[in-house]
């Protein structure tokens, strides 16, 4: 499994929108056959810092999603938005270790 956690720095002003904005993209995401989880955490000492927390079956899964209209439309939004450039940070996940234990996590 592939995991990337994005860290996104929000400005106060667009807090609101980046949420509707990024809750939008999530939903989309799950959809994707090669998705397997997508979170969206906000930090609770600092409302505006946020991770995205997105789980993928592969290398591949995650490349497909970049290709998709609604990644397109959420980056295009939210660029405005953030105080920082996001910062994407890639992982591979060692459980849970099948396809039926992160559904459980849907």
């Amino acid at each position: 499994m592939f995991v990337v956690c994005v860290h996104v720095h929000v400005k106060p002003e667009n807090v609101s929108q980046f949420i509707e904005a990024t809750l939008e993209n999530a939903r989309n995401t799950v959809e994707e056959p090669g998705a397997l989880r997508f979170d969206v955490l906000q930090q609770i000492d600092d409302p505006n810092r946020f991770v995205l927390y997105e789980a993928y079956r592969d290398q591949e899964g995650a490349k497909a999603h970049k290709g998709t209209a609604h990644y397109a439309t959420w980056r295009e939004a939210v660029e405005p938005w953030m105080a920082e450039p996001r910062r994407g940070v890639q992982h591979q996940s060692h459980f849970p270790e099948t396809d039926a234990q992160w559904a459980t996590c849907r």
